[in-house]
């Protein structure tokens, strides 16, 4: 009798752990490896909440990767009985007059399907009128999308994993051997030794470390600054029953998530951040950085103005040269997947690329050019 497909998913993350549950339902061997456990407070994917959404401007496949996860998202709610997807909506306000990001997306939700809606200015200030959007132009609303509960979900998913059958281990993968032709086995953090047929790396931040010499001048993790802010007592303007997740694209990206689960108004500043090492680095919040977020929220919703800070995180992105992901396999190891540069917007995609990421493995496929390694060297 053949013996199934043995493969060893190294991190539990967005990406790795939907990747290791797709395998597993397909009916391969898996074991799933961690350091910290799914969501960490050091992991990409660590932290409450995540924003899901379609709008991501022309020529890219990003949004018909989120049409397929929203029916992903669907169909494991269903499974688990239990709620991660909150459709608050998400509102894309346009407050710069190069609108082209936006313009350029709407074609591409009708394509995909994602329901939207082309709000006037008047339009938002009358639905929203706790938003200051005297300076915004125009603006998209996705109804279907809206925010997901991102640490309870990793932990679903890797529960979900052990529960059919997966193997799950909590021990670190060392770098040592890790670019030798063959790879030969995993040296854990216990001393052991690991042997799969193949091997699929989705380590986040850590991807650069573990292969210096493919990924280590291609994937720079960035500090990211994350604030809550409390707004005024028993004023529910801001919490997610009156408030869509926002995303406000100007002279810089801010976005945020309207208070739920009782955290405060979410606000964080897209751009990238200073180098930031997510195994040691110190996660203390920029003076500099809260100092602009909170003139920034004081414009953009006047009442939040004075509001206090009440909670901060930081987290980092994966940050590519480019923003794709790296979906290839090891340029010298055929049975190496390489997965990651989620590069900030990754983990509304987590049940869609851990689909196709299994497809890719069982059945030899090649991945899209836009995320082969390939792209670098051109």
């Amino acid at each position: 009798m053949k013996s199934k497909l043995h493969i060893a998913v190294v991190g539990a993350g967005a990406f790795g752990g939907w990747t290791a549950l797709h395998l597993l339902e397909r009916g391969a061997r898996v074991t799933l490896l961690d350091a910290w456990g799914p969501s960490n407070s050091r992991a990409s994917s660590g932290g409450e909440t995540r924003i899901m959404r379609g709008t991501y401007g022309p020529d890219q496949p990003y949004t018909e990767l989120a049409a397929r996860a929203l029916g992903l998202w669907r169909k494991y709610e269903r499974r688990w009985k239990r709620q991660f997807l909150h459709r608050t909506g998400v509102l894309w306000m346009v407050s710069s007059r190069d609108d082209a990001y936006e313009r350029g997306s709407l074609d591409v939700l009708r394509q995909a399907r994602i329901e939207f809606e082309e709000l006037s200015t008047p339009e938002m200030k009358k639905r929203w009128p706790q938003i200051n959007c005297d300076d915004v132009y125009w603006g998209i609303f996705e109804p279907e999308c809206g925010y997901l509960d991102a640490r309870a979900s990793c932990q679903a998913v890797v529960d979900a994993f052990i529960a059919g059958g997966g193997a799950y281990r909590q021990l670190a993968v060392s770098p040592d051997g890790l670019e030798d032709v063959p790879l030969r086995n995993l040296i854990l953090s216990d001393g052991s030794r690991f042997k799969a047929d193949h091997y699929v790396f989705a380590c986040g931040p850590w991807l650069g470390k573990l292969f210096p010499e493919t990924l280590g001048r291609l994937i720079r993790a960035t500090k990211q600054d994350i604030f809550f802010f409390g707004p005024p007592a028993g004023d529910s303007r801001f919490a997610d029953a009156q408030l869509p997740v926002w995303g406000d694209h100007g002279g810089r990206f801010f976005y945020g998530i309207p208070g739920s689960d009782r955290r405060g108004f979410k606000v964080a500043d897209d751009t990238r951040g200073p180098a930031f090492d997510p195994t040691s680095g110190e996660r203390v919040v920029s003076p500099a950085t809260l100092k602009r977020v909170r003139e920034y929220v004081g414009s953009r919703f006047p009442a939040m103005k004075d509001a206090p800070l009440i909670e901060t995180r930081v987290c980092q992105y994966e940050q590519t040269p480019d923003s794709n992901f790296v979906v290839d396999r090891h340029p010298r190891m055929e049975n190496v997947w390489l997965l990651g540069g989620g590069s900030g917007h990754g983990f509304k995609h987590g049940p869609a690329l851990g689909e196709m990421m299994a497809e890719l493995i069982l059945k030899d496929g090649e991945a899209d050019g836009v995320w082969r390694l390939s792209r670098f060297s051109k």
